[in-house]
Protein backbone atom coordinates (compact mmCIF):
# COMPACT_ATOMS: atom_id res chain seq x y z
CA UNK A 1 0.00 0.00 0.00
CA UNK A 2 3.01 2.63 0.60
CA UNK A 3 4.67 1.74 -2.35
CA UNK A 4 0.74 2.85 -4.30
CA UNK A 5 1.22 5.95 -2.24
CA UNK A 6 4.74 7.14 -3.26
CA UNK A 7 3.68 6.24 -6.40
CA UNK A 8 0.67 8.79 -6.40
CA UNK A 9 2.30 11.52 -5.16
CA UNK A 10 5.68 11.34 -7.32
CA UNK A 11 2.88 11.29 -10.42
CA UNK A 12 1.51 14.05 -8.22
CA UNK A 13 4.76 16.29 -8.11
CA UNK A 14 6.02 15.29 -11.89
CA UNK A 15 5.84 17.66 -14.35
CA UNK A 16 2.41 17.94 -16.34
CA UNK A 17 4.21 17.27 -19.33
CA UNK A 18 5.70 14.24 -18.95
CA UNK A 19 3.02 12.49 -18.27
CA UNK A 20 1.99 9.09 -20.03
CA UNK A 21 -1.23 9.96 -21.44
CA UNK A 22 -0.94 6.53 -24.02
CA UNK A 23 1.20 3.99 -23.31
CA UNK A 24 1.55 0.34 -24.80
CA UNK A 25 3.91 -2.34 -26.16
CA UNK A 26 2.94 -3.85 -29.09
CA UNK A 27 4.02 -7.70 -29.75
CA UNK A 28 3.23 -10.04 -32.41
CA UNK A 29 0.89 -13.28 -31.21
CA UNK A 30 1.81 -16.64 -31.32
CA UNK A 31 -1.10 -19.36 -30.52
CA UNK A 32 1.80 -22.10 -29.78
CA UNK A 33 3.06 -22.02 -26.25
CA UNK A 34 6.68 -23.78 -25.80
CA UNK A 35 5.71 -26.43 -24.17
CA UNK A 36 3.13 -26.94 -26.48
CA UNK A 37 6.21 -26.81 -29.18
CA UNK A 38 7.72 -29.72 -27.56
CA UNK A 39 4.62 -31.49 -27.16
CA UNK A 40 4.06 -30.94 -30.94
CA UNK A 41 7.81 -32.33 -32.13
CA UNK A 42 7.27 -35.02 -30.01
CA UNK A 43 4.24 -36.64 -31.15
CA UNK A 44 6.18 -35.75 -34.67
CA UNK A 45 8.76 -37.63 -33.58
CA UNK A 46 6.61 -40.32 -32.54
CA UNK A 47 4.66 -41.19 -35.45
CA UNK A 48 7.49 -41.04 -37.85
CA UNK A 49 9.31 -43.18 -35.50
CA UNK A 50 6.53 -45.83 -35.77
CA UNK A 51 6.28 -45.23 -39.45
CA UNK A 52 10.23 -45.38 -40.19
CA UNK A 53 10.15 -48.82 -38.67
CA UNK A 54 7.29 -50.41 -40.81
CA UNK A 55 8.76 -48.83 -44.13
CA UNK A 56 12.29 -50.46 -42.60
CA UNK A 57 10.67 -53.73 -41.84
CA UNK A 58 9.29 -54.15 -45.44
CA UNK A 59 12.57 -53.02 -46.46
CA UNK A 60 12.21 -49.71 -48.45
CA UNK A 61 14.90 -48.57 -45.35
CA UNK A 62 15.82 -45.03 -47.43
CA UNK A 63 12.06 -43.54 -46.57
CA UNK A 64 12.95 -43.66 -43.07
CA UNK A 65 15.72 -40.68 -42.93
CA UNK A 66 13.30 -38.53 -45.40
CA UNK A 67 10.67 -39.19 -42.24
CA UNK A 68 13.21 -37.73 -39.86
CA UNK A 69 14.14 -35.15 -42.01
CA UNK A 70 10.37 -33.96 -41.83
CA UNK A 71 10.39 -33.56 -37.95
CA UNK A 72 13.99 -31.75 -38.55
CA UNK A 73 12.33 -29.34 -40.73
CA UNK A 74 9.68 -28.67 -38.56
CA UNK A 75 11.63 -27.79 -36.24
CA UNK A 76 13.63 -25.53 -37.49
CA UNK A 77 10.81 -23.83 -38.95
CA UNK A 78 9.06 -23.33 -35.57
CA UNK A 79 12.34 -21.79 -34.13
CA UNK A 80 12.57 -19.41 -36.92
CA UNK A 81 9.06 -18.19 -35.68
CA UNK A 82 9.76 -18.58 -32.20
CA UNK A 83 12.70 -16.33 -32.69
CA UNK A 84 10.80 -13.79 -35.08
CA UNK A 85 8.43 -13.32 -31.73
CA UNK A 86 11.08 -11.39 -30.01
CA UNK A 87 10.17 -8.28 -31.91
CA UNK A 88 8.34 -5.42 -30.07
CA UNK A 89 7.30 -2.18 -30.85
CA UNK A 90 6.68 0.80 -27.34
CA UNK A 91 4.65 3.61 -28.15
CA UNK A 92 4.23 6.28 -25.74
CA UNK A 93 2.13 9.53 -25.76
CA UNK A 94 2.76 12.95 -23.94
CA UNK A 95 1.86 16.23 -23.89
CA UNK A 96 4.53 17.27 -25.75
CA UNK A 97 6.03 13.80 -27.76
CA UNK A 98 5.06 11.04 -29.37
CA UNK A 99 7.62 8.29 -28.99
CA UNK A 100 8.25 4.61 -31.20
CA UNK A 101 10.36 2.20 -30.12
CA UNK A 102 10.95 -0.75 -32.54
CA UNK A 103 13.13 -3.60 -31.01
CA UNK A 104 14.18 -6.58 -33.99
CA UNK A 105 15.02 -10.15 -33.73
CA UNK A 106 18.51 -8.96 -32.90
CA UNK A 107 17.80 -6.55 -29.90
CA UNK A 108 18.54 -3.54 -31.55
CA UNK A 109 16.84 -0.76 -31.11
CA UNK A 110 15.41 2.42 -33.22
CA UNK A 111 13.51 5.22 -31.99
CA UNK A 112 11.58 8.21 -33.28
CA UNK A 113 10.27 10.75 -32.23
CA UNK A 114 7.30 13.01 -33.26
CA UNK A 115 5.67 16.47 -32.31
CA UNK A 116 1.90 15.06 -30.90
CA UNK A 117 0.31 18.94 -32.75
CA UNK A 118 2.32 17.68 -36.25
CA UNK A 119 1.75 14.19 -36.59
CA UNK A 120 -0.97 12.37 -38.21
CA UNK A 121 -2.38 8.67 -38.02
CA UNK A 122 -3.01 7.13 -41.56
CA UNK A 123 -5.24 4.82 -41.88
CA UNK A 124 -5.58 2.14 -44.73
CA UNK A 125 -8.50 0.37 -44.87
CA UNK A 126 -9.98 -2.30 -47.22
CA UNK A 127 -13.54 -2.87 -46.87
CA UNK A 128 -13.48 -6.61 -46.71
CA UNK A 129 -10.30 -7.07 -44.39
CA UNK A 130 -10.53 -4.18 -41.97
CA UNK A 131 -7.45 -1.88 -41.06
CA UNK A 132 -4.28 -3.15 -43.19
CA UNK A 133 -1.70 -0.10 -42.43
CA UNK A 134 -1.50 2.11 -39.73
CA UNK A 135 1.43 4.98 -40.08
CA UNK A 136 2.33 8.09 -38.37
CA UNK A 137 2.91 11.21 -40.52
CA UNK A 138 4.28 14.30 -39.64
CA UNK A 139 6.50 16.61 -41.90
CA UNK A 140 7.04 14.07 -45.06
CA UNK A 141 8.12 11.25 -42.87
CA UNK A 142 5.92 8.25 -42.39
CA UNK A 143 6.11 5.58 -40.13
CA UNK A 144 4.32 2.07 -40.17
CA UNK A 145 3.50 0.90 -36.75
CA UNK A 146 1.59 -2.28 -35.67
CA UNK A 147 2.85 -4.07 -38.93
CA UNK A 148 2.44 -7.48 -37.50
CA UNK A 149 -0.94 -7.24 -36.02
CA UNK A 150 -4.03 -8.47 -37.10
CA UNK A 151 -6.46 -5.83 -38.79
CA UNK A 152 -8.82 -5.74 -35.32
CA UNK A 153 -5.64 -5.39 -33.59
CA UNK A 154 -4.87 -2.55 -35.97
CA UNK A 155 -8.51 -0.88 -35.61
CA UNK A 156 -8.21 -1.30 -31.85
CA UNK A 157 -4.66 0.08 -31.68
CA UNK A 158 -5.69 3.35 -33.58
CA UNK A 159 -8.78 4.05 -32.23
CA UNK A 160 -6.80 4.40 -28.87
CA UNK A 161 -3.55 5.99 -30.50
CA UNK A 162 -6.71 8.98 -31.98
CA UNK A 163 -7.86 9.94 -28.54
CA UNK A 164 -4.37 9.81 -26.89
CA UNK A 165 -2.89 11.99 -29.86
CA UNK A 166 -6.59 14.03 -29.24
CA UNK A 167 -5.37 14.72 -25.68
CA UNK A 168 -1.69 15.69 -26.18
CA UNK A 169 -2.39 18.25 -28.31
CA UNK A 170 -4.94 19.77 -25.65
CA UNK A 171 -1.75 20.08 -23.80
CA UNK A 172 -0.25 19.48 -20.43
CA UNK A 173 -3.22 20.32 -17.73
CA UNK A 174 -1.39 22.37 -14.74
CA UNK A 175 -3.10 21.43 -11.30
CA UNK A 176 -3.74 25.06 -9.49
CA UNK A 177 -3.27 23.38 -6.17
CA UNK A 178 -0.01 24.00 -3.71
Amino acid sequence: CSSDLSEVSSQMNSDPADVHIFETRLQPHRSLSRQNFWLLIGFLGLINLITSVMFIIIGAWPIAGFLGLDVVLVYVAFRINFRSARVYEELCVTPIDVSVSRISVKGTKREWHFNPNWVQLEREEMEEFGTQRLSLVSRGRKLEIGSFLGPDAKSDLAHDLNLALAEARRGPRFSSAP
